[in-house]
Parts: structure tokens; C-alpha cells; sequence
């Protein structure tokens, strides 16, 4: 605590701790601060942060006072919040401007923030007055809100060992401390890949094939990293899945190839190999500390799946159906690419080149003709009108909210004249940004103390050219679910914090932003959205129809490539570790037990699975994807069935039932009061256009 008084004296009191530690004020419900703020003002805030709370904490634990759901839970809920504000100002540099300096402080303080969080949680007073209101909960007169709150608060501090015997507490926050470094460490070798290489195109026949809007983008990337006259695709998925989509070199298909999936993989200073093993290991031990047979059993335990089991069934039951439509789609594939060059071998490098080429052979539909009707600013424009319709939400921009970085934009969002919250969007790739895309919440929803509008955002990595930006339609739907997140966040209704927005279970979030990729189809929104980048005309009747037809091509490789990553995730998880892995010799038998296609690998291979080896809020988890998948299938045909994606009484139900619940509602209960029933799992092989499993 030394180092922590040292910062303390030497910032406290600068404009810059203060902000970062001060409520969010000023217009439009109010805002985070950027200005000043750099790796030691974030230090000395969070170190500053951490000694409020524990001032707070100890105050809750200490008071001699009968534990009651108001001076303990409530009193809970409402401390903190200083660190809470520090800590979402800490996460957004992290993610999005990650510099040296930054990355230095991310190292540092990853043990420390976790021993912080084993010292609350293992906190043995704190927990007894815990456990006091949650056994007398139910003849406390508390409102059903309340009541889940004291379950939630309980089983998460019993869930993270607060029950523990003191020595099992200590070996506990050591694994915590070493996971949390390791998490940092391999997060920061995958980004240290994708900024460090470069495909390098030197000549103009490297282009062959490429869109003009990915040669403009492959120019500015060039320029970036200055190097006149070439071009340059990233290392990220965002800049190498076009170009693997429709480079004709394919040698350089292969360069490319072999470097996005090789990211963290090479011997060195940035190889997660090793990471990954210890990381397995740790989790592992912890599992034991607490009770449970495996990671993946601890996970699950607290999700809708309930156990691995479960989880793996559902991955199992539509892997036979998407690997057999694979078959067929690479027999037809394997055709198109022996017309080019007799003896030629269909590799995972030409899996994307020659889909594209069927998907023009079957449908006679072009991603580049696509592309040309989906200008980023529009599809952003579309995104807002459909909430607009289906929720009443209106979104207008602002400028005088500060922002990260100049590309940032920021709307203020309302339901009428009714201030509802903030959405910043930031879409552009950078340096220190990592890359993906996803939502992030400032700030949750609440009214518990005072009523707080929440503040989130959509985080993209698309490649600045000049003139309009056209994405693929897989990016507009990528869009679309990360909009979707955002839109749980805002349209939040909840009193306490810690039941708000997005804080539901694992396997129910995606339902959401899945769900919300559906109006994107829409004839609806294409006829006022999709309009062409150069004449403005809207996408012809034509071309709406081929997409429709085409709705299904390569879903057995979108299925395969995400359902091997999922089975890996569980596999890996409930598999002894004590022992020592070795993650790519697993990933291999794996991959040849269950029959992988040698054509396709993982859509995230181990040494960049940063949803499941980063931190743990997908691990064990990834299957979460197709389980939610399974709920947005039948919800999606919960408004075919009311003649329109947006017919006001559904949206409606949507809205109340689902969206603005949180975790107030257990998920089954909220899906049912939402649809009148139990989910039909038969709907997600519907909607991927595979038979019906055999039961």
C-alpha cells in the first residue's frame, strides 16, 4: 500500500482524479471525462477507489446493527461507485487505446484489482451478514425485485469462495492474482500479433481479384505504417476475411492465412501457448477449491444450461447437420476450383474465395454488388430507425459530450421528450484498439439512490478508406447484434444496478443482440437504408430476393467453424489439467475425433480465443451463442406469426418481457411470459435451413 499512498499524495487533488472519481454530470444525464487522463492519473484514481470502497465495505461489515436487507444488501449496492466509474474509464483505454504506457498499467494492476475483489468477497463479516438476510429473506416483506436481489448478491459471493475455510481463501486469491496477470498477458500478445504483422502487398498484381473499397482501405493501412506505394492488409478479422473472400493469389491467400490463424502461436515473447496451459491448470485447482468437478462445471452451474452436459448436447445435436451440408457445399466448391487449376486441393485458405465464387455460381449474387448498397453511415442510420419503430427510441447527435478519440460519435437518446441514455459509436481500427467488435456499458441503468440512465457502446474495426465506407453483409449483421446489446442496456427498467441491463445470464444475453439481427432482413428497412454508395438509388427488388434466396448459403461453414470452437471450449474445460495440456495437440485430437471438415478450422483457434483464455466471462461459456440462438430462433418466429418484424404488440411484449427486465426475472420465466410458452428448439434448425435433428 506504499506505492498506493505515494500516488495518492503526488495526484490527489488534480482536476483529472477528481473527474474520474466525481459522479458523471452535466448535460444529457452526464458523461465520462477524458480530458487529462493518461496511465499515472489512472493509477493514482484507481488505487484512490479502492480505498473508498474499503472504507465503504467495512462500514457495511462492521456495523453492530441486525444484518437487514437495507443496511447490508442495499448498503452493497450502493458502494463503490467511485471505483465503479474509475474502473469503466480504465476499461475503455484498455480496449480502445492501449498504448505502452496503458499496457504497463494493465500488467500491473491486473493482481492487484483482483485481490481487491477476493478481499470484498472474502470479506467473513461481510458475508455473514449476507447470509443472515438471505436465510430470513422470505419472511422480510421484501418485493420480488428485492428478493432476487438478495439470491443474486448471495449465490455470487458464495459462488467465488466466501464460504471458504481462511487457508482455501488464501490459495483462492493467489490463483485469482495469477489468472488475472495471465488473462493480461495473453490479451496483449494476441494484440501485439494483430498490430505487429502485415500482409504486405508489393505489386499490382497482389490485387487481382480485390474490391476497390478493400484495395482503398489496404492503401490507407499502408500509409498508416508508412510504407508509400503498397498496400497493406492487417492482421485482424475485419481486414482478412475479405481479403481471404476474394483475393485471386493464392499464394497470398495462404500468407495471409497462415498468419491470422497462427496469431499468438509463435515461439517467443508474444506465444500464448504456454499462457494457455497454466491457465488451465489454475482454473482447474479453483474448480476444486470451490466445489465443483471441472471449470466448465463451475461456469454452467450458474447459467440457463445448468451443466456441460446439457450445454454439449445442444452443440451435438446440430453438428451432424451443418458438417453434412459442408460436404456437399465443398464438393461443389472442389468442382469450381479443379475448373481453375486441375489437381487443385480445396485448403482452408480457399474455403472463403471459392464460397464466394458458389454463392455467384448458385444465386448469382455478388458480395461486391452487395457491398455497394451498404454504406457504414446508413447502416448506422438503420440501425436507429428500427429501434425507433419498434421501441419509440429516437437517437440524436451531440457534441458536446467528450469523447476517447476523435472518431468516436455520441447520440443522446429519448422516448419522446424523455431523456432515456447516451450511445457512443466507435467503428474504426487503430492502434491499441483491440479488434472484433463489441458493446461495452459505461454506466448501468438504475433508480434505486437516484434514477441513472445507462451510457453504452458499439465498438467496431472497420478500415477508414476514403469516400464511403461499404461493409459486407456480415459485418451490417455484426452491426446489428452488437446494437442489439446496446439496446438491453438502454432499454433497462430496473432499480438496483447489479440486476440491470445486461447482467443476466450468459446463455440469455445473446438473445437480445441475436434477435436484433433479424430486422436487418427487413424489406422495410433495405428499401430506405440500402441504398447505392455513388447514385443514391435504393437495392433493386432483384437483388433483395437473391439475398433472400441465398439467406442459407454457407451456413454449414458459419455453423461448423463456431460450433468446433464451442465443443473445444467445453471440452477443453472438463478435461483433467493438473497435468499440463498442451492446447494445440488437444485442439488437433479433438478436432479429428468429432470429424472436423480438414477444409474449415475453429473460427477462433486457441492461441487467440480471447473470449475463453482473456478472462472468464466466455469460458466455458462459448456455447452460449447457439443456446441463445435456439430462444432468438423462436422469437424471431414469434413475429412471423404476427404477420410483420414490426407488429407494435409483439415489440411491445419484446420490450417489457425481455429487454428492460434484466435479472430481475429468471430467464425461463421472463422467455415464457415473453412468448406464452416454452421455446421450440426445433426453430433454430428452421432458421439455419438444416433437417431436423433426429430425436
Amino acid at each position: 500500500m506504499r506505492g498506493a499512498a505515494r500516488y495518492a499524495v503526488r495526484v490527489n487533488g488534480t482536476e483529472q482524479l477528481q473527474a474520474l472519481l466525481a459522479p458523471w454530470g452535466g448535460a444529457h444525464g452526464g458523461f465520462p471525462r477524458f480530458k487529462g487522463v493518461d496511465a499515472e492519473v489512472l493509477r493514482a484514481a484507481l488505487h484512490e477507489g479502492m480505498r473508498l470502497t474499503r472504507a465503504e465495505i467495512a462500514a457495511i461489515a462492521n456495523q453492530e446493527a441486525p444484518a437487514t436487507f437495507d443496511n447490508t444488501i442495499a448498503a452493497l449496492e450502493d458502494s463503490g461507485r467511485a471505483f465503479g466509474r474509475v474502473t469503466a474509464v480504465f476499461g475503455i483505454y484498455r480496449s480502445t487505446m492501449n498504448d505502452a504506457a496503458m499496457q504497463q498499467l494493465e500488467e500491473e494492476m491486473a493482481p492487484i484489482l483482483s485481490a481487491f475483489s477476493d478481499e470484498i468477497t472474502q470479506n467473513a463479516k461481510l458475508f455473514a451478514r449476507i447470509s443472515s438476510v438471505h436465510a430470513a429473506r422470505h419472511g422480510a416483506a421484501l418485493d420480488a425485485e428485492q428478493l432476487r436481489l438478495v439470491e443474486v448478491v448471495y449465490q455470487r459471493y458464495a459462488r467465488h469462495g466466501a464460504a471458504l475455510a481462511p487457508e482455501g481463501k488464501a490459495r483462492l486469491a493467489e490463483i485469482n492474482a495469477r489468472l488475472a496477470s495471465l488473462y493480461t498477458r495473453f490479451s496483449q500478445n494476441v494484440l501485439a500479433d494483430e498490430e505487429g504483422q502485415l500482409l504486405v502487398l508489393e505489386h499490382q498484381d497482389d490485387l487481382a481479384g480485390l474490391p476497390d473499397s478493400l484495395i482503398a482501405g489496404a492503401r490507407e493501412t499502408a500509409a498508416a505504417k508508412q510504407l508509400a506505394g503498397k498496400w497493406a492488409i492487417g492482421n485482424t478479422r475485419s481486414a482478412m476475411e475479405p481479403f481471404l473472400t476474394f483475393a485471386a493469389r493464392r499464394d497470398l491467400r495462404e500468407r495471409g492465412w497462415r498468419m491470422w490463424v497462427g496469431r499468438g502461436e509463435q515461439p517467443g515473447d508474444h506465444d500464448n501457448r504456454p499462457v494457455i496451459t497454466e491457465i488451465l491448470r489454475l482454473r482447474q485447482e479453483k474448480a476444486g477449491l470451490l466445489g465443483f468437478p471441472s471449470h466448465a462445471h463451475w461456469i454452467i452451474s450458474d447459467n440457463m444450461a445448468k451443466d456441460p452436459a446439457t450445454a454439449m448436447a445442444l452443440l451435438q445435436k446440430v453438428w451432424p447437420a451443418a458438417v453434412a451440408q459442408v460436404k456437399v457445399d465443398v464438393a461443389q466448391m472442389q468442382q469450381l476450383a479443379e475448373a481453375d487449376a486441375p489437381g487443385l486441393r480445396l485448403e482452408p485458405w480457399d474455403y472463403r474465395y471459392y464460397a464466394e465464387r458458389l454463392r455467384q455460381a448458385k444465386y448469382a449474387l455478388d458480395q461486391n454488388e452487395i457491398k455497394a448498397y451498404l454504406v457504414l453511415e446508413q447502416i448506422c442510420a438503420a440501425m436507429m430507425w428500427a429501434a425507433e419503430q419498434l421501441y419509440g427510441l429516437s437517437f440524436v447527435q451531440v457534441a458536446d459530450v467528450p469523447v476517447v478519440h476523435p472518431e468516436v460519435t455520441v447520440y443522446e437518446v429519448k422516448r419522446g421528450a424523455d431523456h432515456v441514455g447516451l450511445w457512443y459509436f466507435d467503428p474504426y481500427t487503430r492502434d491499441g484498439k483491440i479488434s472484433g467488435a463489441w458493446m461495452s456499458e459505461y454506466r448501468t441503468q438504475e433508480r434505486f439512490r437516484d434514477a441513472l440512465a445507462p451510457i453504452v457502446s458499439n465498438n467496431s474495426n472497420f478500415v477508414r478508406a476514403e469516400g464511403a465506407v461499404l461493409i459486407s453483409w456480415d459485418d451490417a449483421r455484426t452491426l446489428f447484434h452488437e446494437m442489439g446489446h446496446a439496446l438491453h442496456g438502454l432499454l433497462s427498467s430496473v432499480r438496483y444496478p447489479t440486476l440491470a441491463g445486461t447482467n443476466v445470464k450468459r446463455d440469455f444475453v445473446e438473445l437480445p443482440s441475436q434477435l436484433n439481427e433479424h430486422w436487418l432482413h427487413t424489406p422495410e428497412l433495405l428499401g430506405r437504408f440500402a441504398r447505392h454508395h455513388q447514385t443514391g438509388e435504393p437495392m433493386p427488388s432483384e437483388l433483395v430476393a437473391k439475398l433472400e434466396r441465398a439467406k442459407h448459403a454457407n451456413e454449414g461453414f458459419r455453423t461448423v467453424e463456431y460450433l468446433s470452437a464451442a465443443i473445444y471450449d467445453l471440452a477443453i474445460h472438463t478435461a483433467p489439467a493438473a497435468e499440463g495440456i498442451d492446447p494445440i495437440a488437444f485442439e488437433a485430437h479433438l478436432m479429428q475425433e468429432i470429424g472436423m471438415p480438414p477444409q474449415i478450422v475453429m473460427r477462433h483457434r486457441p492461441p487467440q480465443f480471447s473470449h475463453i483464455f482473456s478472462n472468464d466471462e466466455y469460458s466455458a461459456g462459448y456455447y452460449a451463442y447457439l443456446w441463445a440462438d435456439t430462444l432468438t430462433a423462436d422469437a424471431a418466429e414469434a413475429f412471423s406469426e404476427a404477420g410483420s418484424f414490426y407488429d407494435a404488440a409483439t415489440a411491445r411484449a419484446l420490450r417489457e418481457q425481455i429487454m428492460s427486465v434484466g435479472n430481475t426475472v429468471d430467464p425461463e420465466l421472463a422467455y415464457r411470459a415473453f412468448r406464452g410458452r416454452a421455446a421450440d428448439s426445433d426453430a433454430l434448425m428452421r432458421d439455419r435451413g438444416f433437417a431436423p435433428a433426429r430425436s
